[in-house]
């Protein structure tokens, strides 16, 4: 059995929604009933099984679950709760729980490595940190997490995941009205430049890890190819603020120059949003090292754990410019950068 955690938040779901869309393709391709429990069918998920001639049972865990959906309740700061929920697991795909203090990020994530080895599972996926994000803060509980599970009694791997596309998406809309007004996009980045990946290429990664690791249990009885590996899942593109003002140029129909911000101003601007504290310091820790030039990343795993090509960032970064409704009048590829 194959249990993801945290599938109410943005990538647990992505990853269920593979994961429940593998086991059915894969009940329909045997025959026979379908095996899949707490899962959303609904969606159709994308992602190769290497796992010909098995049925992976799927279940999500949230703190939350509704009433039907099959999904069982994993709450970090429940422990009594893991116990029961990690019942009967083989391969538990563990998403981190990094939406806190750092304290509490421990304790919790601490929580789920002993109950993980009281219940017996004997393989656990981590989605950590990409090692460019080593000096960020929010690499403390990551590489914690990460000593606590090599030093556990079962199989191990770490997705380390790269920086989510949201941080220059989030800038480019955020900025997009008064770059359509001033011909100017104002951002932290400095002349630094950012690896980002999507989270569905990421969620995609992490379903075929849990599918092939399942299916290495059932056939061989023992983990199999991904057990003790430490995958580097970075961006495959690396992003300067001029890159984000290219793609505002072509979107607005107007030429947008960048100018970088300073951080004061920055974190004024993020203490005033209603963040909480912590959240202020984590933001403004990857525009600092940002600015110092430190999360470009120089190779990546993403592309091995993945049968196309990463998602294009700009691309991404384009279409919620025009979700927002930030419309070029002119003709695409017409308007670059000045």
């Amino acid at each position: 059995m194959i249990l993801v955690t945290g599938v109410s938040g943005a990538l647990g779901g992505l990853v269920l929604d593979r994961l429940t869309a593998a086991s059915a393709a894969a009940s329909e391709r045997i025959g026979g009933p379908a095996v899949a429990a707490g899962t959303r069918p609904e969606v159709a998920g994308t992602t190769r099984p290497d796992v010909a001639g098995t049925r992976p049972v799927v279940v999500g865990g949230t703190r939350s679950p509704t009433a039907g959906s099959g999904a069982r309740h994993i709450d970090f700061d429940d422990p009594a709760s893991l116990a029961e929920g990690f019942a009967g697991v083989d391969v538990l795909l563990f998403v981190s729980a990094g939406y806190a203090e750092d304290d509490v990020v421990l304790a919790r994530h601490g929580a789920v490595v002993e109950a993980a080895a009281a219940a017996g599972v004997r393989h656990v996926i981590y989605t950590s940190l990409a090692g460019s994000g080593e000096r960020l803060t929010i690499a403390v509980p990551h590489r914690w997490t990460e000593e606590r599970l090599a030093a556990a009694p079962f199989a191990t791997t770490v997705l380390r995941n790269g920086l989510y596309v949201e941080v220059p998406v989030g800038l480019a809309v955020a900025g997009a009205e008064t770059a359509a007004d001033t011909g100017e996009f104002s951002a932290p980045f400095g002349d630094g430049r950012i690896s980002v990946v999507a989270r569905e290429d990421l969620a995609d990664a992490a379903a075929r890890v849990a599918l092939e690791a399942d299916a290495d249990l059932a056939a061989e009885g023992r983990p199999g190819r991904h057990a003790g590996r430490v995958y580097e899942l970075e961006g495959v593109e690396v992003l300067h603020g001029d890159d984000i003002a290219e793609v505002l140029s072509r979107e607005l129909g107007r030429p947008v120059r960048y100018r970088s911000a300073p951080l004061g101003a920055t974190r004024e601007a993020l203490s005033a949003s209603g963040l909480l504290p912590y959240q202020v310091g984590h933001a403004v820790s990857v525009f600092s090292n940002l600015k110092a030039g430190w999360l470009a990343a120089t190779s990546s795993d993403l592309p091995e754990l993945l049968d196309v090509p990463p998602r294009p960032v700009k691309e991404l970064i384009a279409d919620a410019v025009r979700a927002g409704g930030y419309v070029s009048q002119s003709v695409p590829g017409e308007v670059v950068a000045g």
